[in-house]
């Protein structure tokens, strides 16, 4: 039995846009494109989309995924054992900070007294996965130049990065429905290009595969889309026509 994209798109909860992209990646083929064009999808498409949901789901970034899933020793029980092991994890460490917040809601009405240390249970901000992921894409040289200079920055310096950053992403939100390769866009995202390299050295090329970043890991999509929905693939657009006209 075969079911057609919206189907299901219907059944698990997720975009035809997102499951057209997987296609077009090469993440998730459909089973079968009628003369039509419509995408077939089998059993077996679906315990593969399940795969990859249960790995974003714990912030695997969708190459890596396609990596692990269409490796010859990819076996998937061992994957569900896996996963079912980080899910445990992940959700005693979200019972701790829940916890944690129950704790401090009474302690914010006078109830309890708690501890500083208490008041930080459950956090634990050791392993980044967006840092892993640049490590493997542009070297640990440029990783650490980058964590090197913003630690080196006072907590005044910091915060008007930040700023700097939410200003060039609003002024690229408001041109996210013109043309990526006009005149106002690319003067825009070489704002953002000559704000990354402030605190890291990244090269044209690692610029362009960072902005396809933005759109193959839906983590990066949704905090760059909260400045507006589509932002993500028009950032990623406009960086690649920048780092391909700016290439000696």
């Amino acid at each position: 039995m075969t079911m057609r994209v919206k189907e299901v798109a219907d059944l698990v909860g997720i975009s035809v846009r997102t499951l057209h992209h997987y296609d077009e990646i090469g993440l998730l083929t459909p089973e079968e494109t009628t003369e039509a064009g419509y995408r077939l999808y089998s059993d077996e498409n679906l315990s593969t989309l399940q795969q990859i949901l249960f790995f974003k789901e714990l912030g695997f970034p969708l190459k890596k995924i396609q990596e692990m899933i269409t490796s010859s020793s990819f076996n998937r029980e061992e994957a569900l054992i896996l996963q079912r092991k980080m899910l445990l994890e992940k959700r005693n460490r979200l019972d701790q900070m829940i916890s944690t917040i129950e704790k401090t809601i009474q302690h914010t009405r006078g109830e309890i007294e708690m501890s500083n240390k208490e008041k930080f249970e459950g956090f634990d901000f050791s392993y980044n996965p967006y840092e892993k992921e640049a490590r493997e894409r542009w070297g640990d040289q440029a990783v650490d130049t980058s964590n090197a200079k913003i630690e080196s920055m006072s907590k005044k310096e910091q915060n008007d990065l930040a700023n700097q950053m939410n200003i060039v992403y609003k002024n690229l939100a408001a041109l996210r429905h013109t043309n990526p390769g006009s005149s106002n866009a690319q003067a825009a995202i070489e704002e953002w290009f000559q704000l990354l390299n402030q605190f890291g050295n990244y090269s044209l090329e690692a610029f362009k595969g960072l902005g396809q970043m933005y759109v193959d890991d839906e983590r990066f999509t949704k905090n760059i889309d909260q400045f507006g929905e589509g932002l993500a693939n028009f950032m990623c657009d406009a960086m690649e026509i920048y780092a391909d006209q700016h290439k000696e």
